[in-house]
């Protein structure tokens, strides 16, 4: 079972990793991908007014284009840990059991617009890219990325692939039609879907697999996880997506 999420615009600072060891991210198969986003980064960092402009930057975020001139150098931590907001606060990686932390490294990736999908305990530095960014010097980043990861996602084979990820990131790598995989909703009993408890119950669903770390080869076998977690995951007329019914 593998585990996609999104990432998260705001981030923890600092870290003491080794720089980013572009070898020993997972899903190798993306290494020169990645090299030429952060290439196309850090050339676009030389210019604060482009650079301002191209990712649309306040004026309380413009250390953000330090932070990518440095994407190469700068300490790293894991990308569970490095990414912050609501889905990442109600995971609360950092309060996991060992168990449970390499239960996330082995199942979880999380896909970033720079590095592409990443797992969990991958080491990264502080960046700042979003999904729909015109990166100069790369192609669209949708163009950039969609084969490729799909291609990367394809030679490892998941048994099942649990797709948390907004649509932004889906495009960025769709889960391969080969392969056997469902996409998360988050609706109330009703079916109005939601917005923060979208991002909160996702983060909490996947702090239950990590407790739990249960054999989940398939959609009938999450199913049955998740109501013996007393979770409400209703399958749809639409193939491939699920519900996971919250109150809202």
């Amino acid at each position: 079972m593998k585990v996609l999420l999104p990432p998260s615009e705001t981030k923890r600072p600092g870290g003491d990793g080794a720089p980013i060891d572009l070898d020993a991210l997972d899903l190798p198969s993306l290494r020169d991908h990645r090299r030429q986003a952060i290439e196309a980064l850090i050339d676009l960092s030389r210019d604060e007014d482009a650079a301002r402009r191209v990712l649309k930057l306040s004026d309380r975020q413009v250390e953000d284009i330090a932070h990518n001139s440095a994407l190469l150098s700068a300490p790293t931590m894991p990308a569970v840990d490095r990414y912050t907001g609501v889905l990442f606060d109600a995971l609360d990686a950092a309060s996991l059991s060992t168990q449970a932390r390499r239960w996330l490294g082995a199942h979880v990736w999380i896909h970033s617009a720079p590095f592409g999908p990443v797992g969990a305990l991958d080491g990264i530095p502080v960046y700042r890219l979003a999904a729909g960014t015109a990166l100069p010097g790369v192609a669209p980043l949708r163009r950039h990325w969609a084969d490729a990861t799909s291609s990367a996602i394809a030679q490892v084979r998941p048994s099942f692939v649990l797709d948390l990820r907004s649509e932004a990131y889906v495009a960025l790598g769709p889960v391969p039609a080969s392969l056997a995989t469902v996409y998360v909703r988050v609706v109330t009993e009703q079916g109005r879907a939601l917005n923060h408890f979208n991002k909160k119950s996702k983060g909490l669903l996947v702090r239950a697999l990590a407790e739990d770390r249960p054999r989940v080869g398939s959609l009938r076998a999450f199913l049955a996880w998740a109501e013996s977690r007393s979770l409400t995951v209703r399958v749809t007329d639409s193939p491939g997506i699920v519900e996971l019914v919250v109150a809202g």
